[in-house]
């Protein structure tokens, strides 16, 4: 799947986003989300994918966030969000996969359930390690491929239905594909059913 095809897909679900995922936010997204921001470290954020902005009221008061999306129409919806809610938080509209921040930059990258969306994941998480400080931290929620082999065969045979309704994949490998990318991973704390995740992971310190 393309970029712009992702893109579009998200542009077009952009309007009832939150109404799709109302149940699984209420079932267990929202508490998960407020987890996944307690373990941030450090003051300069990098929100990936802020998508209406969900994650706003898990924002830790002392931090700058900057949150970014590839969708122009789930980041003007976080804006307003953002405006209602009295959130400070710089947004801008952005791929994953060609960051336009300097190398070293951020202390903490965060991303909630956005690698099963990158058309390129390993590049796009590439990009997270470059752009995150050396021992900076990377504190994604994901769901991946069940290692349940009945699980995941219907994971992998429903995956192209679900990613023409939502663009997202089910069935990503999204801790290897971390691990692959040079991060280095600490904990990966299973939320659920051995599909939901939550990695925490750090960049590794620059060779004397």
């Amino acid at each position: 799947m393309s970029t712009e095809i992702a893109r579009s897909r998200y542009n077009r679900i952009a309007p009832v986003y939150d109404l799709m995922e109302g149940i699984i936010e209420i079932a267990g997204y929202s508490k998960w989300r407020e987890l996944l921001w307690s373990r941030v470290e450090g003051t300069c954020i990098l929100e990936i994918g802020i998508g209406t902005g969900k994650n706003f009221p898990y924002y830790p008061a002392h931090a700058e966030v900057t949150a970014i999306d590839f969708s122009e129409k789930m980041l003007e919806r976080a804006k307003d969000r953002a405006e209602r809610q009295k959130i400070k938080v710089q947004l801008q509209w952005m791929d994953v996969q060609h960051l336009e921040f300097k190398n070293d930059t951020f202390d903490t990258v965060v991303a909630s359930f956005v690698f099963c969306s990158v058309p390129d994941p390993i590049r796009g998480l590439k990009e997270v390690e470059r752009v995150c400080k050396p021992k900076g931290k990377v504190v994604l929620l994901e769901h991946v491929l069940s290692a349940n082999r009945i699980l995941a065969w219907l994971m992998n045979v429903a995956n192209p239905m679900v990613v023409r309704i939502m663009g997202a994949n089910i069935n990503r490998r999204t801790v290897e594909n971390v691990a692959t990318s040079g991060l280095m991973i600490e904990q990966v704390t299973d939320l659920g059913a051995g599909i939901f995740k939550l990695l925490e992971a750090r960049k590794k310190l620059l060779s004397p």
